[in-house]
């Protein structure tokens, strides 16, 4: 099990990542600010980019970064708001294509617009 400072806290029984071989499969995250722990933004290109900081701060923690991304999987709350988050998420990859799934879910957690899990390989 792996926590990560400066990521948000669990706000359930998980932990931030767990690693099997080079493998790390971090839990999903949710546009939670880490400090507040409450939702930022009212649009999905708020939330997706606060969701990919989250993602980051745990990786970075990990000593990875998005380029070691190998899957996402992307819950949207509305697959309406696909075309915004894809945006942000593109950017903020800035050219980098991990294989990803994108679903429309009845609720995510905290009533988030959003939340991504992904998965990620060391190098070492």
């Amino acid at each position: 099990m792996l926590f990560v400072d400066g990521a948000p806290e669990a706000i359930g029984p998980y932990c931030h990542a767990m690693r099997s071989g080079p493998f790390y499969f971090l839990s999903g995250q949710t546009p939670l600010d880490p400090e507040t722990m409450q939702l930022v933004g009212d649009t999905i290109e708020e939330q997706t980019g606060q969701v990919l900081y989250n993602i980051s701060t745990v990786l970075n923690g990990l000593g990875l970064g998005l380029i070691d991304v190998v899957k996402t999987t992307v819950y949207l709350q509305n697959m309406a708001d696909f075309p915004g988050m894809n945006e942000v998420y593109g950017k903020i990859f800035e050219g980098h294509r991990p294989a990803r799934t994108t679903i429309e879910v009845a609720r995510n957690p905290l009533g988030a617009l959003v939340e991504i899990e992904c998965i990620a390989e060391a190098d070492d």
